[in-house]
């Protein structure tokens, strides 16, 4: 499915879900020319926060990624709560949620580390370039290392 960031950012924002947009789709918000074909977000854990991201994202029907269909799935708040990291697709492309990222931590921990763009209509939390860099190194994938030379020229051309 093609990713539908121009939906997913915006019914995000609208809704009041607190996020840190991270991984691909910041990298080209910072003018990566690399294709993604994911959202990645690390999101506020609080019980509001969880609620508003579930109602958010209900129309889109998010089921867990590469699993059997029918593997049951709730999609409620709790399954935020009692979980941390997900990876999902939705109508509208898969999305990556994070209640922790490597290198960056927790929602709070990185949110020093981020600043406000406008894309999609909507302005939005995004992290930082030079801590993007630090997030990729921290990976430590193959395809994580294959970005950070055009990440690192970005950052050298600021």
């Amino acid at each position: 499915m093609d990713p539908a960031f121009d939906k997913l950012l915006p019914v995000l924002v609208h809704a009041g879900v607190d996020f840190v947009l991270v991984g691909g789709v910041a990298a080209v918000i910072h003018g990566a020319a690399r294709v993604t074909y994911d959202v990645d977000l690390v999101y506020g854990r609080s019980p509001e926060n969880c609620e508003r991201l579930v109602s958010a994202l209900r129309p889109f029907h998010p089921y867990l990624r590469d699993t059997p269909p029918g593997l049951p799935f709730a999609w409620e708040p709790r399954t935020l709560l009692h979980g941390l990291n997900f990876t999902l697709t939705t109508g509208a492309g898969d999305i990556d949620l994070l209640g922790e990222i490597i290198g960056g931590g927790t929602y709070e921990e990185l949110l020093p580390h981020t600043s406000e763009f406008e894309a999609f209509g909507v302005k939005f939390r995004c992290v930082t370039l030079p801590k993007l860099i630090e997030l990729k190194r921290a990976a430590g994938r193959p395809k994580d290392f294959e970005a950070l030379a055009e990440l690192e020229a970005l950052r050298d051309e600021a």
